[in-house]
């Protein structure tokens, strides 16, 4: 592919030759056994990537002291001989398909709290650290809080034994690593971990050789570099992953101070650093902000400073798309992209570049599904990428030569469509409105980023032998008339105005209303509500395409819309934030009344960190726990979670809650005898995740 030739060439570190410069950075999935064993569902999934054609792996978070500092259920652990035989199975999957592959090192320290929850073990610390203060925790969902005992953890103060003994311990497992065949370790010594508390000021705060000056808080890991260097000799490639800034941390580590601790591990031996970054963990938002940014390119200024200040090369990631990669590194600003979310959403994504096919490749749409299930202690996961983690569980299509019809073209009636297609059926895909994405294409004008996964997958159905008819509604004649072996209903889910005090009133809009007003769609409830200007508005969009082109739906938005400037919306959910961040960014007073204690259910956790704190920071006024909603002319009134009543001005109210399963396209065919499967929205709001997810279990089902 052009414009990565520098990304795709071949690279080098200590006396390890890459095929290419695109690294699968080590990342917390809770895929090994409860155990900490190695299994096959690590195995498989670590083997995908091997096979997409990175050229190296870095597996992540392998326990050196395991079970003491461990963060995550189903951690891999290196901290005994015993678990010598999955990882060695490991390097040698890995190395089958020509990829290289490196083990980071781990000991969790103050981080640690799956170790001290499960294992009930000490949290391993160089000092007490500050108290924990924002409202981190104040974004979880009452069924996110679940899974956590509420315990308070114990800390452990490190004496010289227990510092000989973490030292120990990284040489012991630098030693099985070599031993289990990896061509490579990364000392994790970020991200609030054992070795970073002791590097940042502001956890460290001890008055021996180990606090104090920069080089004293460095001793520890200058001490583990040293214990691994010995373990493995001197031509075995080794390097630290480092934090080039602790963002929201006064008095925290910057980039001076990671500039200067990059020269002094130099010093010590390392043959490469990868630079990360961290943050306050009680600011919810910064959750996004450091290591796993939501901003592109946030680390790429602080990668290139370290750069421009060692020797060694510099490994950089942090969205990052690949041709600003491959101009990155021949600008010399970095020698090596990690990548994580694009590689969990296609793990070809490697050699779907080297082939010349970038088209081909299934777009991360930046949702935090897969960051966001380490918080709550469940495995890896990825919402566009229904493979990722479950790749132990695939099997090859069995059956060919059949015909299915699929009813709906949102993105899980495309998902099913374009896998039965490619497993070697006919298939028809049946539309009724004039184009394909169901509701994908408002929650794309919404989110510009789910925009990619929306043209990427209308796209991947042109490319196919689908037949696709749009602007058609099915019933039994048509069926009839294809006569297909199976029918698979992904119509979406029933959005019935909720039954609320007002709900008829002119000023009133359905979610549904907005999706047709938006999209140049018309509707009798439209005609009602809307005026002249803005119907006439309607239907030149729909005639011109215009509404077709969400970019330009967008901007057209932020210079007219056809609401007042004080909204209300009733609905809390996925849809309703990110419409009150939609008007918001357009300039409209934005009220979100939400019955739930908890808002922005639907959006992952530390997606809904984010979201939640700009809209705060916007001055959105977000309200959850409300009773008695109730919609006056001019007006919506409620009383909040305290018992307190208000009385909110509306111009415009939104009602965006009331969406259900419905299945009564299905049962009617399934009475009219016909075999039919049921995908998406219409089994239950699953929204992207589930259903990309429905529609691959489908096409699985019917292909078996």
């Amino acid at each position: 592919m052009a414009g990565t030739a520098h990304l795709l060439s071949a690279g080098r570190i200590g006396s390890m030759d890459l095929r290419n410069r695109i690294i699968v950075t080590a990342m917390g999935v809770s895929l090994s056994e409860a155990d900490g064993h190695v299994g096959e569902r690590l195995l498989a999934y670590h083997e995908a990537q091997a096979k997409g054609g990175a050229g190296l792996i870095i597996t992540g978070v392998a326990g050196v002291a395991w079970p003491v500092g461990a963060v995550q259920p189903n951690q891999t652990a290196i901290s005994d001989d015993r678990f010598l035989p999955g990882l060695k199975t490991l390097t040698d999957r890995i190395h089958s398909h020509g990829a290289k592959v490196a083990v980071q090192l781990h000991h969790g320290g103050l981080v640690a709290g799956y170790s001290s929850d499960a294992f009930d073990q000490e949290l391993w610390a160089p000092y007490y650290p500050p108290p924990m203060q924002g409202d981190f925790i104040d974004y979880f969902l009452p069924e996110e809080m679940a899974g956590f005992s509420g315990k308070m953890p114990r800390l452990k103060l490190l004496e010289q034994a227990d510092l000989d003994l973490v030292v120990s311990q990284f040489g012991s497992a630098a030693t099985r690593a070599k031993a289990a065949g990896f061509d490579a370790i990364e000392i994790h010594g970020g991200h609030g971990y054992l070795l970073s508390s002791f590097m940042s000021p502001k956890t460290n705060s001890r008055s021996d050789s180990y606090g104090g000056s920069l080089e004293n808080r460095a001793k520890l890991l200058l001490r583990v570099i040293g214990a691994v260097r010995d373990a493995v000799g001197p031509d075995f490639p080794v390097w630290v992953k480092l934090d080039s800034v602790e963002h929201g941390k006064d008095g925290g580590i910057t980039l001076e101070l990671a500039i200067e601790a990059a020269r002094l591990v130099e010093a010590a031996g390392v043959d490469a650093i990868t630079v990360s970054a961290y943050h306050d963990t009680g600011k919810g938002k910064l959750h996004s902000a450091s290591n796993i940014p939501h901003e592109p390119e946030t680390n790429i200024p602080a990668a290139a400073a370290i750069k421009a200040a060692v020797r060694v090369p510099v490994i950089a990631s942090g969205r990052v798309e690949v041709e600003a990669a491959d101009a990155h590194i021949a600008a010399g600003k970095y020698d090596f992209l990690a990548m994580g979310r694009k590689l969990l959403a296609d793990p070809d994504l490697p050699a779907k570049l080297a082939g010349n096919a970038p088209e081909m490749i299934r777009p991360c749409i930046y949702c935090y599904t897969c960051v966001s299930t380490a918080y709550v202690r469940q495995p890896l996961r990825c919402a566009v990428n229904p493979e990722t983690g479950f790749e132990c569980e695939q099997v090859e299509p069995q059956r060919s030569g059949q015909h299915f019809v699929v009813i709906g073209g949102g993105p899980g009636g495309m998902e099913a469509a374009c896998r039965l297609s490619d497993a070697g059926h006919r298939v028809t895909l049946l539309e009724k409105s004039a184009r394909l994405g169901g509701t994908l294409r408002i929650a794309s004008l919404a989110y510009p980023a789910n925009e990619r996964l929306l043209d990427w997958l209308v796209e991947r159905v042109a490319r196919s032998n689908i037949t696709v008819r749009l602007e058609t509604e099915a019933n039994e004649e048509l069926l009839r008339s294809l006569a297909p072996d199976a029918v698979i209903v992904a119509t979406g889910a029933r959005r019935d105005m909720p039954d609320l005090p007002g709900n008829d009133l002119p000023h009133v809009f359905s979610g549904e209303d907005m999706r047709r007003m938006l999209l140049g769609e018309n509707s009798n409830a439209l005609k009602r509500k809307t005026g002249l200007l803005t119907r006439i508005a309607t239907k030149v969009g729909a005639a011109t395409g215009l509404t077709a082109n969400l970019d330009f739906v967008r901007n057209a938005t932020k210079a007219w819309m056809p609401l007042g400037e004080q909204i209300v919306i009733i609905g809390g959910e996925l849809v309703g934030i990110e419409l009150a961040e939609f008007l918001s960014e357009r300039g409209r007073n934005v009220t979100v009344i939400e019955p739930a204690s908890r808002l922005g259910k639907g959006l992952l956790l530390v997606r809904r960190m984010r979201i939640l704190s700009e809209l705060k920071e916007h001055g959105v006024a977000l309200h959850g726990g409300v009773q008695g909603m109730a919609i006056r002319a001019g007006a919506v009134e409620f009383t909040d979670s305290a018992g307190e009543a208000h009385t909110i001005r509306a111009d415009h109210v939104i009602v965006a809650m009331g969406a259900e399963a419905d299945t009564d396209l299905a049962e009617r065919l399934r009475s009219a005898g016909f075999t039919v499967e049921t995908v998406g929205d219409c089994n239950g709001v699953g929204y992207i995740e589930g259903a990309i997810r429905g529609g691959a279990e489908v096409a699985r089902r019917l292909t078996a």
